[in-house]
């Protein structure tokens, strides 16, 4: 059977998911990448090969933050940025989706699409406000597991304004919330009402946002967050079945359209059993002096960059 290997490596989560030559979805893997994006595609890959049998991988891609890195480390036929990847998803289980709403461990995202096309997208700044590390911090700060936030929320009877484009504001303002006697349920309410207003507001701000809307990313699990959109923009919004590893099934899907399941750069599964790691220095060779990065697969350079001249670069 013919499949096709999708990774995501963003800074919070690894996911793999692998499809097959219709593009349904076989298995997938949700991992945290814990600051080891090697060691967590290994691991995922090591999972899937237990899952898996009697499967062929014709076509693999890679996306997310570390897209490079876990491109040269498998081979990948085809490395994407993640715009196009959760689009290519979110299109191929909502094909007339308009709008995406994403929102990750660090990170958060808007696609604008039309007919299919993206047309216009933005990504949150520097501030990790509003995202899943975010919540979760917030969560652990109240003692309260990260599971549960969403339907606390949903308790809520009174509404309670949190400062939300700042997390040391919306710390300041949940415990000031606390101390005047404000409940729980209210405070995580308004919690989620905050991320909404912060994420409309900038990620969001100026942009066409019709519906049909997806929303995806781990955030989406989060049933406080989705109501508070939905009262926001007085619509319903989608969630997918897989909204935690879209970006892997649209890389899996854009190796098929790449390979057409004919021929692939992919090294295996074996890729899970080698050596690999990344090493750093400065050159100085003129004033600019570049910080060039280099990756190693069993002792072998296999990959650098991050010189401005591409005197480093691999031929």
């Amino acid at each position: 059977m013919k499949c096709y290997l999708g990774i995501d490596v963003g800074s919070i989560s690894t996911n793999l998911a692998l499809l097959d030559d219709s593009l349904e979805v076989l298995e997938w893997v949700y991992l945290r990448t814990m600051g080891q994006p090697i060691g967590a595609v290994k691991k995922g890959l090591k999972i899937l090969s237990q899952k898996v049998d009697g499967c062929e991988i014709m076509g693999a891609a890679t996306t997310g933050s570390a897209r490079r890195l876990v491109g040269v480390m498998i081979d990948a036929d085809l490395v994407k940025n993640e715009i196009i990847a959760h689009a290519v998803a979110a299109a191929h289980f909502h094909p007339g989706v308009k709008t995406i709403i994403e929102i990750g461990g660090q990170d958060s995202k808007i696609i604008i699409l039309r007919e299919g096309i993206v047309v216009d997208f933005a990504m949150n700044t520097v501030c990790a406000a509003g995202t899943g590390s975010f919540l979760d911090h917030q969560a652990a700060r109240l003692g309260i597991p990260i599971e549960e936030f969403g339907q606390l929320a949903l308790k809520s009877r009174t509404r309670t304004n949190i400062a939300g484009r700042c997390t040391v504001f919306a710390e300041s303002d949940m415990v000031h919330k606390a101390q005047l006697g404000v409940s729980t349920e209210d405070i995580l309410n308004g919690l989620c009402e905050a991320i909404v207003r912060n994420y409309l507001n900038n990620v969001g701000k100026g942009k066409d946002i019709e519906p049909p809307i997806v929303f995806q990313g781990g955030v989406a699990a989060n049933v406080g967050v989705l109501r508070a959109f939905e009262r926001e923009l007085g619509v319903e919004l989608l969630v997918p079945k897989y909204y935690h590893v879209m970006g892997a099934i649209g890389a899996a899907i854009l190796a098929r359209e790449e390979t057409k399941g004919e021929r692939t750069t992919f090294s295996g599964l074996e890729v899970k059993d080698m050596e690999f790691m990344t090493r750093c220095f400065e050159c100085n060779g003129c004033p600019n002096r570049c910080e060039v990065i280099e990756t190693l697969k069993e002792k072998k350079v296999i990959d650098r960059y991050g010189d401005r001249c591409g005197k480093w670069e691999l031929l």
